[in-house]
C-alpha cells in the first residue's frame, strides 16, 4: 500500500531502527527491493531521483512502483523523489503520486534554504505530502571535520540552526551531515568516522523528529571485488562501516538512503555473467542473476538497518 513516512517514522523512531530508502532506476532492482521486503516483512521507501526520472521516464517508474504495491498490497511503501533540486520538480511529483518529496537546497545560502524549502512545504502539505529537507552538506570525498564543522567542500550540520530550520520549514523530516559522503569513496582520509556527538546533539534538540541518513551505504566489499574481479577498476573504494549505520539508527535516524550498494550488486554481477557466459544476449539470463543480487543485498542491509517484521 502506498503510504506517506509519518506513520512509518513514527514507529522507527521508537523502535529504535531505520526504514531503508532505496533508489530505483528499472524493474529489476525495483522487484528485487520488493522480494526482500516482502520475505523480511519490512516497510520500505522506493525513492526517485531527477536522473531517474529522466533515464527512465517517470511515468514508467511511476507504474512500475504501482504494480509493485499491487503485487505486495501489505507492504507499506512510500513513494519518494531523492534530492530533489527545485521548486518545479517536487511540484511535478507532488502531482504524479508521489507521497513524499525531497527538497535539496543545502548548497545555497541558509536563508535561501529556508525560504525554498518553505515554498515546497507549502505546495505538499497542501496535497497531503510529506516533505524532506537537507541542512548541512554532504561531498564526494570526506575530509575530517574539526571544530568549526567544514569538511573540506561540505559542512556539518549545527543543532542550533537545524531546530531553527525545522521551526522555520515545517519540514516534516530532515537529512543531516555528520561525515557521511556520496558515492564510492566515503573515506579516503584515514579510517571511517561519524560524528555521532552532533547527532546526539541534534537528536536531543528534536526529540521524536525524525532524521535522515544520506551517503550512507556500507560499499560491500564482496561486490567491489567482484566488479573488480570482472574488469571493474574500484581500487580501494570504502563506505560506512555497518555496526555506525545501526547505531545512529538508534539515534534518531529514521530513514537511511542506499544506492551505491545497489548499483555495485547490480553491476557486479551482470559483468560475472557475461564473462562467464560470453555466448549469452539473452538479457534475462544476466538480468534475473542481477535480480537476485539485489534481493540479498537489500536483505542484508535491512537486517543491519534493525528494518525486519517491522509490518
Amino acid at each position: 500500500m502506498l503510504v506517506d513516512t509519518k506513520e512509518m517514522f513514527k514507529k522507527a523512531y521508537e523502535g529504535g531502527y531505520a526504514v531503508g530508502a532505496f533508489n530505483v532506476n528499472n524493474m529489476e532492482i525495483i522487484q528485487g527491493i520488493m522480494e526482500a521486503c516482502n520475505e523480511l516483512n519490512a516497510p520500505v521507501i522506493l525513492q526517485i531521483s531527477k536522473g531517474a526520472r529522466e533515464y527512465a521516464h517517470p511515468l514508467y517508474l511511476t507504474k512500475l512502483i504501482e504494480a509493485a504495491i499491487e503485487q505486495y498490497p501489505h507492504i507499506p511503501v512510500a513513494m519518494h523523489l531523492d534530492h530533489g533540486p527545485d521548486f518545479e520538480l517536487a511540484k511535478a511529483s507532488v502531482d504524479d503520486g508521489y507521497s513524499s518529496v525531497m527538497i535539496d537546497a543545502s548548497h545555497d545560502p541558509y536563508e535561501d534554504n529556508v525560504r525554498r524549502t518553505k515554498e515546497v512545504v507549502d505546495y505538499a502539505h497542501s496535497k497531503g505530502v510529506v516533505v524532506e529537507a537537507e541542512l548541512g552538506q554532504l561531498i564526494g570525498e570526506q575530509f575530517d571535520a574539526g571544530e568549526g564543522g567544514a569538511m573540506g567542500e561540505g559542512i556539518y550540520t549545527d543543532p542550533d540552526q537545524a531546530v531553527e530550520f525545522v521551526e522555520r520549514t515545517d519540514c516534516d523530516s530532515l537529512a543531516v551531515a555528520i561525515g557521511t559522503s556520496h558515492g564510492a569513496y566515503k573515506f579516503t582520509k584515514g579510517e571511517p568516522q561519524l560524528d555521532f556527538e552532533r547527532l546526539e546533539k541534534i537528536t536531543e534538540k528534536l526529540p521524536n523528529f525524525p532524521l535522515v541518513l544520506h551517503g550512507a551505504s556500507t560499499v560491500i566489499p564482496e561486490f567491489v571485488a567482484l566488479c573488480n574481479e570482472y574488469g571493474g577498476d574500484l581500487p580501494n573504494a570504502k563506505g560506512v562501516p555497518e555496526d555506525m549505520i545501526s547505531r545512529a539508527a538508534k539515534l534518531g535516524v529514521c530513514k537511511v538512503n542506499i544506492d551505491t550498494d545497489l548499483r555495485l550488486a547490480m553491476t557486479g554481477t551482470i559483468r560475472k555473467e557475461l564473462v562467464d557466459n560470453p555466448s549469452n544476449f539473452d538479457p534475462r539470463k544476466y538480468l534475473g542473476p542481477a535480480r537476485t543480487a539485489i534481493k540479498d543485498m537489500v536483505k542484508h542491509k535491512l537486517e543491519i538497518l534493525g528494518n525486519v517484521n517491522r509490518i
